[in-house]
């Protein structure tokens, strides 16, 4: 549980830092999604998450990252 609470944070501190960071440009940024075609931003989705998958598998069952 330690491990999700703390995985938890760091997506937020992740998703948090370009909007401290500089909030105009996430604006310029936002405002281009809105623009873009649904099956586009899902296509971006799925890719996404089928990488961010590969990457806790091969954090988890190989020994590429000790």
């Amino acid at each position: 549980m330690k491990l999700l609470i703390t995985l938890a944070g760091l997506i937020f501190i992740l998703e948090g830092l370009p909007y401290a960071a500089s909030p105009e440009s996430m604006q310029r940024w936002l405002r281009q999604i809105l623009e873009m075609h649904p099956d586009h931003l899902r296509r971006v989705g799925l890719l996404a998450m089928v990488v961010g998958f590969l990457l806790c598998y091969l954090a988890q069952k190989s020994d590429l990252f000790n």
